[in-house]
């Protein structure tokens, strides 16, 4: 299958939503969704049912966005219980059409609150749990991406940012510790990505899925939604509370969770420089990347980096509720 040409991006929507079978209806009725910033996302309304239309935007292959493993992995989540079910891909027409869910779209201030977070730790061992994505993800593989493209093109860095990286190889070292198995993850978990529909909640927007490390799932959605320290450790107490080595994980897993935290934060920082550069919508993509890039060197040029990384490295268990075959 192959992905949305450049010249799909030209055509207007009614155009690319007659191109899905399901949504020709000449009496559809189309209201767009908020959220999407690699894409537009519209609730269509036929004779035949309501749909989530999931329109692609031109910067998906700049920003290492593959659409066809996009789709392969929403139906492997959709198989495991814990996405919408994918009714259709039209590649022609760049459009994912998918399952419309009730429910409310949770905000960061929801995860806030222990019975949420723990809803949260349940949602990611489901998807963990399941079948294998198409594709993988590793945010040190992708920042080298991103950070070769933004300096090809000669797009504005952060200040310093190049300075950085003896902590980010530090940081990649010390991950490589030990590893846990990798699993299918979502790797893009912030608070609009779960639908509160009832239990389980819901994971939506499968761009960045791929099989990684399920300690960057957590260390993500702690940094996305600005959680404190302590509904960080309850993230991870909850994630692994059934595992027999639960209690030895801890302190050592919490402090791994922090650092993925932190390899989310100065990674998806390059993100958001090359959406400031490339995109055409109306949002301040620069103030989104310093947000991150900000708090990521807070930690870097603190004693707390040297403690987490030491903290890391003195991991106890060589097991994680995911690895040898071991079900959640």
């Amino acid at each position: 299958m192959a992905g949305p040409s450049a010249g799909t991006f030209a055509l207007p929507l009614a155009r690319r939503l007659d191109m899905v079978p399901a949504l020709a209806d000449g009496r559809r009725i189309v209201e767009p969704l908020p959220g999407g910033l690699t894409n537009t996302n519209y609730k269509v309304t036929t004779s035949t049912g309501t749909y989530v239309a999931r329109v692609s935007r031109p910067s998906a292959d700049v920003l290492a966005i593959d659409r066809d493993a996009e789709y392969r992995n929403a139906v492997i989540a959709a198989s495991a219980g814990i996405a919408p079910a994918v009714l259709d891909y039209v590649p022609a027409a760049g459009v994912l059409l998918i399952q419309w869910l009730p429910g409310r779209t949770l905000q960061a201030a929801d995860l806030q609150r222990a019975p949420t977070i723990e809803a949260v730790a349940r949602a990611c061992r489901t998807l963990h749990a399941g079948p294998p994505f198409v594709s993988d993800f590793n945010m040190f593989d992708v920042q080298r991406r991103y950070l070769a493209t933004a300096v090809a093109r000669g797009f504005r860095l952060p200040d310093r940012y190049v300075e950085f990286t003896s902590q980010w190889e530090q940081l990649r070292r010390v991950l490589a510790m030990d590893a846990p198995k990798v699993v299918p993850c979502h790797n893009d978990l912030l608070a609009a990505n779960f639908i509160d529909g009832g239990d389980p909640l819901w994971l939506i927007d499968y761009e960045y899925s791929g099989n990684n490390d399920p300690s960057f799932e957590l260390g993500n959605i702690w940094s996305e939604s600005h959680l404190s320290t302590d509904v960080l450790d309850l993230l991870v107490d909850s994630y692994y509370q059934d595992h027999p080595s639960a209690g030895d994980h801890r302190p050592a897993m919490i402090a791994r969770v922090r650092l993925q935290g932190l390899v989310s934060q100065y990674g998806w920082t390059l993100w958001g420089v090359i959406q400031h550069a490339v995109s055409e919508l109306d949002f301040d993509f620069w103030e989104w990347a310093m947000d991150k890039y900000d708090r990521a060197v807070a930690t870097f040029e603190s004693s707390q980096f040297t403690d987490l990384l030491t903290a890391a490295a003195a991991r106890q268990s060589r097991t994680s509720p995911t690895e040898q075959g071991e079900t959640l």
